[in-house]
């Protein structure tokens, strides 16, 4: 087990969470499902508890609480994206399994987590400062989903 995971309140979906995310990103799995051993305020014993996970690299568990707390956007997995396949795939599998649009990036899974689909031209727009940075980021803003062509065209002037 890992030292330090992040922790994902559900409110009983934790494990079909875990396995659409092992399902959607390289780099993630489900390791374990552990189920309740007794009744607890929002379940009944055998019910699942809590689900080990790995998403893209980064170990999280899931926990069965209950409808007591929400997600919000102050916490997102940021996924970089090569190109525009990548970005619309990652995107579409977020968004067309009950999830919605936001702005610049920005999405939300049928579960509430929030996630930014990034490419990485942006992110190299955005470092690279100046008036490339301030093109894109201009673009940026008027974008839900990513264009990777319109990204580049700013870059470009």
């Amino acid at each position: 087990m890992a030292k330090n995971r992040i922790c994902l309140w559900f409110d009983k979906d934790a494990e079909d969470a875990a396995r659409f995310y092992a399902a959607t990103f390289p780099g993630s799995a489900v390791h374990a499902v552990h189920r309740a051993p007794g009744d607890y305020p929002s379940g009944k014993a055998g019910d699942v508890l809590t689900v080990d996970f790995t998403v893209a690299g980064i170990p999280c568990i899931g926990l069965n609480g209950g409808a007591t707390f929400k997600h919000s956007e102050a916490f997102s997995f940021q996924i970089a994206t090569d190109d525009q396949e990548e970005t619309d795939r990652y995107w579409n599998a977020i968004v067309g399994n009950g999830g919605q649009e936001s702005a610049c990036g920005w999405c939300k899974d049928r579960w509430g987590i929030s996630w930014q689909i990034t490419p990485r031209v942006l992110t190299e727009a955005m470092a690279a400062g100046g008036d490339e940075a301030k093109r894109a980021f201009a673009a940026m803003l008027d974008m839900h989903k990513i264009d990777v062509a319109a990204i580049e065209a700013a870059r470009r002037g």
